[in-house]
């Protein structure tokens, strides 16, 4: 112990100091340009991880309020002013989809001279409302999963570029104790340490990034559940009430 305690305490080759700040700045400029990078894609990471958190929580906060209103109502023309009034959810979205193509069609058939009878609105108006809720649901569902592909290129990528750092970093490592023609653990073991702070950025930068992609994938996959089940809801709502 008292050994260990000697090792650590001397400053190694005049270099070693044993802090992390100190590694960094002792370490190469290639090193550093890789520390650089991982900082940024840990900065993008946690902005985004905490963005998609509160836009989520709102999400699945107003979709409840929304299902609460709309099972209160009778009539989709009192539900669809009060959709309005929730701006992150996406099931009311996808109402308001579905409604505004609803009424595109009445107006279409108030206005058509076509005898209505060779077209009937069952297949017609059931399958153009239908797209719409399709259209409406994948939208939002791309507006949930937008930027999640940088979380998931932080998961896969950082490592790697943290271990390409520490591999650079040992290659220096070695080429100094080439020059000094000596391996001792003074010479050594600066430049491993400053090496390895590479690879423990990059794991530091993918780990929250891929708990996070995972967590906010299996919650959009839910909220894309909520709004293919209100979808069918609404076309049965329709063909009850509305197709002849």
């Amino acid at each position: 112990m008292k050994e260990i305690s000697a090792v650590t305490a001397v400053d190694l080759g005049g270099h070693f100091h044993g802090s992390l700040l100190s590694m960094v700045l002792d370490s190469g400029a290639m090193v550093q340009f890789v520390l650089l990078l991982l900082l940024f894609f840990s900065v993008v990471s946690w902005a985004i991880i905490l963005m998609r958190y509160r836009l989520i929580r709102k999400t699945k906060k107003e979709n409840q309020m929304f299902l609460e209103t709309y099972m209160k109502s009778t009539k989709l023309s009192e539900v669809f002013p009060e959709s309005k009034k929730f701006k992150y959810s996406t099931v009311a979205e996808v109402f308001r989809a579905g409604y505004v193509e609803l009424g595109k069609i009445g107006r279409s058939k108030k206005e058509s001279s076509i005898d209505e009878a060779d077209t009937p609105f069952e297949v017609r108006g059931m399958d153009n409302v239908e797209r719409a809720l399709n259209r409406a649901c994948s939208s939002e569902t791309t507006k949930l999963e937008s930027t999640l592909g940088f979380l998931a290129t932080t998961g896969s990528a950082s490592p790697f570029i943290g271990l390409f750092g520490t591999v650079w970093g040992i290659m220096n490592a070695f080429r100094g104790i080439g020059a000094k023609g000596s391996a001792t653990l003074a010479v050594v073991a600066p430049g491993i340490s400053e090496a390895l702070i590479a690879t423990a950025a990059g794991l530091a930068a993918a780990i929250p990034a891929v708990i996070f992609y995972n967590y906010y994938i299996r919650e959009i996959r839910t909220i894309t559940l909520e709004m293919d089940n209100f979808a069918s809801e609404f076309l049965n709502i329709i063909e009850r009430f509305y197709v002849k």
